[in-house]
């Protein structure tokens, strides 16, 4: 069995977002904070694999015609930040005159961003706001990786080959 480039470029997307959502969540778990390793490497992938799906819709759907399918990017992007909004409102509580749990759902949120720009194409721009996140060992990780492996194209150039 031989894996395409294509499936390599997938992988190496699917692994980058598993990477970066665990060292976000690594550093919170490290400080002792709620939502932490496991929540946000599962939210960055889980948002991460519902964009390469609607990146890679018309390639997958072949039995079906092509203007029967509609993709718009924009709307799965939508779609997950409204549920991880809803998940972020869960964790967020009124003690008295204190609110808990702003950080936790605003870091929900950006991890969710996160996977959606590393599942769209936009491996590079995905890394950067994870470093501002404290998260120093992500650039280190991350740069070397999406540079040999070419996985991250511009987006004109994709736009450009698509037409």
């Amino acid at each position: 069995m031989t894996v395409t480039s294509e499936e390599l470029v997938i992988l190496v997307r699917v692994l980058t977002a598993v990477v970066v959502g665990a060292l976000i969540g690594f550093e919170r778990t490290f400080h002792g904070r709620p939502a932490g390793f496991r929540a946000h490497a599962l939210v960055c992938i889980a948002s991460s694999l519902l964009m390469l799906v609607t990146v890679y819709q018309n390639q997958w759907m072949t039995i079906v015609p092509l203007d029967a399918i509609r993709t718009d990017p924009t709307r799965m992007a939508q779609g997950i930040m409204t549920g991880i909004g809803f998940l972020g409102a869960g964790v967020i509580f009124k003690e008295g005159l204190t609110v808990r749990g702003l950080t936790t759902a605003a870091s929900i949120w950006v991890t969710a961003a996160i996977g959606i720009l590393l599942g769209t194409l936009r491996c590079r721009a995905g890394c950067r706001p994870a470093s501002t996140l404290g998260t120093s060992p992500i650039n280190r990780l991350c740069s070397p990786v999406i540079r040999r492996s070419g996985a991250c194209r511009s987006l004109s150039t994709i736009l450009a080959t698509s037409r």
